[in-house]
C-alpha cells in the first residue's frame, strides 16, 4: 500500500495505524509528495503507464503537499485498481466535497485517536466505507437538510428482517472451500492477519473472502456471520 503524506511524523502514524488495521507483514510504501507518488503508481507527464504486476490496492492520501493539492492525484488514479482514501485535518466541506467528487472512497481525520483509525480502516472488511465519526456525521447533516439540526433517531416500528430462522442460502450463495476455512477462522476470534498467516495468503485477500462470506450469508458483522453458519450447517 501507499502513504502519501509530506510530514515523516503523520507517515510513520498512519503506517502504524495500517499494520494494527490489517497485516504486520504488509508492504507499506511512502511518498512525501506529488511527483514521488506518481512516479511510484506509474504515472507519467500526466498519463497512466501500463499497471505493474503488483499495484497499490490502497492509497492513503493527504490533501495538502509540497508539490501541488493532493485532489489532483484522487482523479488521476481514476481507473487505477485501488481504494483511494483521504487523510486529513480538514473536516470543513470545502474540502471534503470535493475529495469524494474527485474519487476518494474514504475520508479519515488524522487527529483521530489511534484505535478509531484502525477500527475505520477495518471498515473495508465489511464493504463499507471508511469515514472518521465527525465526517460520517458531517455527511449525515448534510443530506438531512445542510445545516438544520437533525432530529432525534427515533426506534424503528419495523424489523429489518422478519422474525423466525432465515432460510437457508441458494445452492449459489454456497460458501467455497476456502470461504468455509475463512469463517472458521473468524467464528474462532482470529483476527484478519492472523488468518492470512494461518491460510499463507494476503490479508487482501482474506478481505475479499469476508465480504463475499457477509454477501452469500446477508450478515454485517462477524458474530452474526458465525452464528448462521453453525445454525445452517455451512461449517
Amino acid at each position: 500500500m501507499l502513504i502519501v503524506e509530506d510530514n515523516p511524523v503523520a507517515r510513520n502514524f498512519l503506517e502504524r495505524v495500517v499494520r494494527e488495521s490489517f497485516s504486520d507483514e504488509l508492504q507499506v510504501v511512502g511518498a512525501g509528495d506529488l511527483a514521488t507518488a506518481r512516479r511510484l503508481v506509474g504515472w507519467r507527464s500526466g498519463r497512466a503507464q501500463p499497471l505493474p504486476a503488483d499495484p497499490f490496492q490502497l492509497v492513503l492520501l493527504d490533501l495538502e503537499l509540497p508539490d501541488g493539492n493532493g485532489m489532483e492525484l484522487l482523479a488521476e488514479l481514476i481507473g487505477y485498481p485501488t481504494m483511494r482514501i483521504v487523510t486529513t485535518l480538514y473536516s470543513d466541506d470545502d474540502h471534503l466535497f470535493p475529495a469524494l467528487q474527485a474519487g476518494a472512497e474514504g475520508y479519515l481525520l488524522k487527529e483521530d485517536r489511534f484505535e478509531v483509525l484502525v477500527e475505520e480502516l477495518q471498515r473495508i472488511v465489511r464493504g463499507q466505507p471508511p469515514l472518521s465519526p465527525a465526517i460520517a456525521r458531517r455527511l449525515l447533516g448534510h443530506f438531512r437538510g445542510g445545516s438544520q439540526p437533525a432530529a432525534e433517531p427515533t426506534p424503528p416500528k419495523f424489523s429489518a428482517r422478519p422474525p423466525g430462522p432465515r432460510p437457508a442460502p441458494a445452492e449459489h450463495g454456497r460458501l467455497t472451500p476456502r470461504e468455509n476455512e475463512v469463517l472458521t477462522y473468524l467464528s474462532k476470534g482470529f483476527t484478519i492477519k492472523e488468518i492470512a498467516n494461518l491460510m499463507g495468503i494476503k490479508w487482501f485477500t482474506v478481505n475479499d473472502h469476508i465480504k463475499s462470506i457477509y454477501k452469500k450469508l446477508d450478515v454485517s458483522s462477524r458474530a452474526e456471520a458465525a452464528v448462521l453458519a453453525s445454525k445452517q450447517g455451512l461449517v
